[in-house]
């Protein structure tokens, strides 16, 4: 109940951020377009979201004739998980890497890369697996879609602050103007910030998912096993194609290969992860 409320009150203070910044820039006026802009786009992300990031990476959908072994590892899992048997899709990449996506448990999709299902043996692959279908338990993909939704439109609308303060501040139909100095610093810490409170929503549920995604499976063992590889391939081989605004989807950092996308990595470093499964032994 503590992670819901944290993640509730993180969730809460982005949209506070939104609509202030819309205040900043243009007023009442301007707190009216930010909850407008925040409404549409989490409109858009809702219902959309999963066909956008499986056209982004170019993911086809995988039939039980064509990876019959996925599928029964899947399905066995998402029994065990009291959970719908989601759509699965294969990403043509060779960075072994997994994510899930769709706004609910009735529209899950679970999207793994060739190298994954190349690189891991099955008791690995049923962890990653598991993993993913907690996030789909747990109502993760809505959350994290929305924090970086919000978090986007918070970086957007930033921007459209520093050309308002180039050009004189607010409105002039907002009395007593704007002062662009104020602006400027606004436009400057509230994208560092918006960063910063999406990051603590999505690593706390990486962890959340992972213990999970642990007793789903009845183990930690191959859950563990799969992050050490994962890691280690993805720093040697990151994804070509990963994009930062979808990189906390991943089980791993698709982007870790990069030294400034770790040091703001939606993922919890791969040491603690590891650490508290090991706990779940005890």
């Amino acid at each position: 109940m503590s992670n819901v409320f944290k993640t509730g009150m993180l969730l809460a203070v982005l949209t506070a951020m939104l609509v202030l910044l819309g205040g900043a820039l243009g007023g009442e006026r301007g707190m009216l377009v930010a909850f407008v802009l925040a409404a549409v786009m989490n409109f858009v992300s809702y219902w959309f979201s999963d066909r956008i990031v499986l056209a982004m990476y170019g993911a086809q959908p995988v039939d039980e004739a064509q990876a019959p072994g996925l599928h029964a590892i899947v399905r066995r899992l998402a029994t065990r998980a009291g959970l719908p048997m989601p759509r699965l899709y294969l990403i043509p990449s060779d960075t072994p890497n997994a994510f899930a996506t769709g706004r609910d448990p009735q529209h899950a999709v679970v999207a793994v890369t060739a190298g994954i299902l190349r690189v891991l043996e099955d008791a690995e692959l049923e962890g990653v697996l598991a993993h993913e279908l907690a996030h789909v338990k747990n109502r993760d993909v809505l959350i994290s879609t929305v924090a970086a939704t919000l978090a986007g439109a918070i970086t957007y609308l930033a921007h459209m602050a520093q050309w308002a303060a180039i050009f004189g501040g607010r409105s002039r139909d907002d009395d007593g103007g704007g002062n662009p100095v104020a602006l400027i610093l606004l436009a400057v810490l509230a994208p560092i910030a918006a960063l910063l409170v999406q990051l603590a929503v999505s690593r706390g549920r990486e962890f959340q998912a992972d213990a999970t995604g642990a007793r789903v499976a009845g183990h930690p063992q191959g859950l563990i096993g799969a992050l050490q590889k994962l890691e280690r391939a993805n720093e040697a081989l990151p994804m070509a194609q990963a994009n930062p605004a979808t990189a906390h989807l991943f089980i791993v950092n698709p982007l870790s290969g990069r030294t400034l996308a770790r040091l703001f990595s939606t993922h919890p470093p791969l040491e603690e992860r590891i650490a508290r499964l090991h706990g779940l032994r005890g």
